[in-house]
């Protein structure tokens, strides 16, 4: 029997969980594409669902109908089912709209796996598929949150709403978000300077 663990001395590798990665414009167009075009439509309908709303997967998977509020476009989150342990607010966007509508609302939760009329439990194997096709081989479905905040933040949203709209109990998380504020905001100075520059042109 051994007395000392002989791997005692090698370090582990620490997966960087703080890791994102942005699609370009072509690369969503064609993750789009693919999502609707692909037969497995209730899958295709929670990757859009999360592009749409920032929502962790599990979240998603656990939503159900009695948490949707259409009326007033609104999904509560509840504790239970929150990272946070907090009850929280989802503004639903007319796209997350679109998918709910594609929904059957006779049963308990929204997304329900076709072939065995239970609640999906996890999506990988198919996402990995998808994916694939649309050319993004290492894109996380995790990722597709990392979009949702990057599409607030490059519409000038600030970084305590996009706190808000993913749920995050600190502001240092949102924090990794901040290179895309200061990306908008060279977009924007460079429009200004675009605005001088075509002005100096018609002066000169």
């Amino acid at each position: 029997m051994l007395e000392k663990n002989p791997c005692s001395r090698v370090h582990l590798f620490n997966v960087d969980n703080k890791v994102e990665h942005y699609m370009e414009a072509d690369e969503l167009e064609r993750l789009l594409k693919v999502l609707q075009r692909d037969k497995n439509r209730t899958v295709c309908s929670i990757a859009i669902f999360l592009l749409s709303t920032g929502a962790r997967l599990n979240e998603a998977l656990q939503a159900k109908w009695e948490n949707i509020d259409i009326s007033n476009n609104v999904w509560r989150i509840p504790a239970s089912n929150s990272k946070s342990k907090r009850t929280r607010s989802v503004p639903l966007s007319p796209s997350a709209l679109a998918v709910l509508q594609q929904m059957d609302e006779k049963v308990e939760y929204v997304f329900i796996n076709r072939m065995t009329g239970k609640p999906y439990t996890t999506i990988h194997k198919v996402w990995e598929r998808l994916r694939t096709d649309a050319g993004l081989p290492r894109l996380r479905i995790h990722d597709l949150r990392h979009q949702y905040a990057s599409f607030l933040v490059n519409s000038g949203r600030t970084l305590f709403e996009v706190q808000s709209a993913l749920g995050h109990s600190s502001p240092t998380v949102t924090q990794r978000y901040a290179h895309l504020s200061t990306k908008s905001l060279q977009d924007a100075a460079n429009s200004a300077s675009d605005i001088i520059s075509e002005a100096m042109k018609k002066s000169a």
